[in-house]
């Protein structure tokens, strides 16, 4: 199991949510993080509760559905020589449920496809070859188990293509230590799943997080968070590297 001690993780959509729950959880395992949010001030309390674990931290801002904002963020990073070891593509967007699902506006898909597809891949295309030259790293892409909706066409559009798109680079990575995995944290409680999901947004970990612990240089495997509940983080990874990689399947 890797040991994260003072590496450097990227964490979007932090403020909140899942995103919360995956920066206090790795800053318990002491790793250093790097915020995203759209604004400095959502993640000021969360930089705070974090550092007083004993790790570093910093935080960044960028609208994702706005690709000048996302370069800017990544600009930013490399200016302060931050190594990042873990990324975790964890902010999304789902606009609206569409009953009328026909007359789905185009504004639809293209929010969703920037902020869920190409924001994501745009930072994978950025840290990966880095990673590849240090010889390490951990990209864990959030996925969703939504199907059969049309009421929620871009949403569910955009996560396919952000699964097409990370199987498609784990066929490059596989055999190396860089590592690219999907997760699902299954229907929680957050501002994204409602009031009325089944799951408690707590019970996300360990499982959301164990793509970044994986150690047996194998990509392209889709965790499903809920499937760890009650778990310790040794037995969650354990579990995970005995499960297979599919292939995409249209």
């Amino acid at each position: 199991m890797v040991n994260v001690k003072g590496r450097w993780a990227l964490i979007t959509g932090s403020s909140r949510g899942v995103g919360y729950q995956i920066a206090t959880f790795m800053a318990n395992q002491g790793c250093n993080l790097i915020l995203q949010s759209r604004n400095l001030e959502h993640t000021r309390k969360l930089e705070e509760e974090v550092k007083a674990l004993g790790v570093e931290a910093y935080s960044v801002q960028a609208e994702l559905d706005n690709q000048d904002q996302v370069v800017a963020m990544l600009g930013d990073i490399d200016s302060k020589g931050t190594q990042v070891d873990i990324v975790f593509n964890n902010a999304a967007v789902q606009i609206a449920y569409r009953t009328d699902y026909w007359k789905t506006p185009v504004s639809d898909f293209e929010k969703s496809f920037q902020i869920n597809f190409i924001s994501p891949a745009t930072i994978c295309n950025h840290f990966i070859p880095k990673m590849l030259e240090r010889g390490f790293g951990r990209v864990i892409n959030t996925t969703s188990g939504i199907k059969n909706e049309p009421e929620q066409a871009g949403y569910a559009a955009s996560k396919a293509a952000l699964d097409k798109f990370t199987k498609d680079l784990a066929s490059r990575l596989e055999g190396s230590d860089v590592i690219i995995n999907l997760t699902d944290p299954g229907w929680c409680r957050t501002d994204l799943g409602g009031p009325k999901a089944p799951n408690a947004v707590e019970s996300v970990v360990p499982g959301i997080a164990i793509g970044a612990f994986v150690d047996d240089k194998k990509s392209g495997r889709y965790l499903p968070a809920q499937s760890f509940c009650g778990m310790t983080l040794e037995e969650a990874v354990a579990k995970a590297e005995t499960i297979e990689a599919r292939e995409y399947v249209i």
